[in-house]
């Protein structure tokens, strides 16, 4: 027997500016929701600066970039490199230290790169492990069309309805959904039992929950579910003209202590100072740092 999850809370993303020509809706990671374990920070971005994260470090988390328009190109102090490109993916894993850069293309159109960016913690069993990146290219995603193709659903990373995701993305357990629901459609979807679960919405008017207990949301918010409970209801009212879109994420929580840097993440104030250490000195992990400019950052200011 199912359950439907009720909600936790739900708020408006407020924008603000970030950098140079960046305007960032930081939900999770925010004064309203600081942290829902495994998951340590959203950003749902918007730049036409050019400028981007030239070479940075990183230590203890992932992150996961998902690109709504434009082309975003990285590369990192292993030879990793590669571009993402509207509707693509990059799953990347610092583990015990990566050096790295990414860095926006400018659209033909003048349109913005847009997109969303999700860190998620790693359990401390693999904090000290090798860093890696994976891509996942549009035409890779998996989808599905319920509710008589009244519903699509991308499935980057989980299951939905029999549709099970590419494997191996994210060493942390995240479920990762793009779903988008035309006037008069219903999805019910399964999550995983005890996991920590959000949804987001980018664009129309989404209605989440069963019963009174329900709640319509526009753009822009951040939906926050109960831990107990198998399943989440969004729909969308027949007479709304425009269509609901949503990103749906569920991860595994994480029984330990959150200790946060700048780009580290660490289970103690002493493991985040030898982090600040061992990227001062390029050791344990960073020794490929010593020396290395990647070739997208150079002229970045």
């Amino acid at each position: 027997m199912t359950t439907h999850r009720a909600i936790r809370k739900a708020f408006h993303a407020i924008e603000q500016n970030e950098g140079v020509g960046a305007r960032v809706r930081r939900s999770i990671g925010g004064r309203q929701l600081p942290e829902l374990s495994p998951f340590l920070m959203l950003d749902h971005f918007s730049s036409t600066s050019l400028n981007g994260f030239p070479d940075h470090p990183h230590r203890g988390q992932e992150t996961i970039t998902y690109l709504i328009n434009g082309e975003v190109d990285h590369e990192d102090f292993a030879g990793n490199k590669g571009t993402i490109k509207t509707g693509g993916l990059q799953f990347m894993t610092a583990g015990r230290g990566i050096m790295h850069s990414e860095m926006p293309r400018p659209n033909a159109d003048g349109s913005p790169n847009i997109g969303m960016q999700l860190w998620v913690d790693l359990p401390q069993s693999l904090k000290k492990c090798e860093p890696r990146y994976r891509d996942l290219q549009p035409s890779e995603i998996p989808f599905i069309n319920i509710d008589d193709d009244r519903v699509h659903v991308k499935i980057i990373s989980g299951k939905s309805h029999g549709v099970d995701s590419v494997k191996e993305l994210a060493y942390t357990p995240v479920w990762f959904l793009d779903v988008e629901i035309k006037p008069g459609g219903r999805i019910v979807q399964d999550l995983p039992r005890g996991w920590n679960a959000f949804a987001y919405t980018l664009s129309g008017e989404t209605r989440f929950g069963v019963g009174k207990s329900g709640r319509t949301v526009g753009e822009y918010h951040c939906v926050v579910f109960e831990q107990g409970g198998d399943t989440v209801t969004a729909e969308v009212n027949a007479d709304t003209k425009q269509n609901g879109h949503f990103i749906l994420v569920a991860g595994l929580p994480l029984d330990q202590k959150v200790v946060r840097y700048g780009p580290f993440v660490m289970n103690t104030e002493a493991e985040i100072e030898q982090a600040m250490m061992d990227f001062r000195t390029y050791s344990n992990g960073f020794e490929r740092a010593r020396g290395w400019e990647s070739e997208i950052g150079k002229g970045a200011f």
